[in-house]
């Protein structure tokens, strides 16, 4: 099967190994997606509502430059560094989930490589047919 890397630009792909997603003929995966803005800095610091959205708009990027969408999502993984934001960050979820259901995972980390990021998010999603 084919497969593509999609890059949003990071500079530390290249220097660390990493894509933001792999398509793998159907399948797409999409890594921990930070709330990083175009100029590389913390969208919505000490707004976890915010910083979840950010995540997912990226995600959604990603998943059109993989040729496919929300629709697709069938995994969401959340990662919080205080279990206590899970309900402000469920609710943006919602606003992108609550009709395709994907299976969710919701789980707190003791932190991530910045400490202003309060959530990170990771999809899978199958395209049932090409686009």
């Amino acid at each position: 099967m084919k497969r593509t890397l999609i890059s949003n630009g990071n500079p530390l792909e290249a220097v660390v190994g990493f894509s933001r997603a792999v398509r793998v003929g159907p399948y797409i995966s999409v890594g921990g997606t930070a709330p990083v803005g175009p100029d590389g800095k913390t969208v919505g610091t000490g707004d976890p509502a915010a910083q979840a959205r950010q995540c997912l708009e990226i995600i959604r990027m990603a998943l059109e430059d993989a040729g496919a969408s929300l629709e697709d999502v069938v995994r969401t993984r959340v990662l919080l560094t205080d279990i206590e934001n899970w309900e402000a960050v469920i609710k943006v979820r919602a606003e992108y989930f609550a009709d395709i259901r994907p299976v969710d995972t919701i789980m707190e980390v003791s932190r991530f490589v910045n400490p202003e990021w309060l959530v990170e998010f990771e999809v899978d999603a199958v395209v049932a047919t090409e686009r």
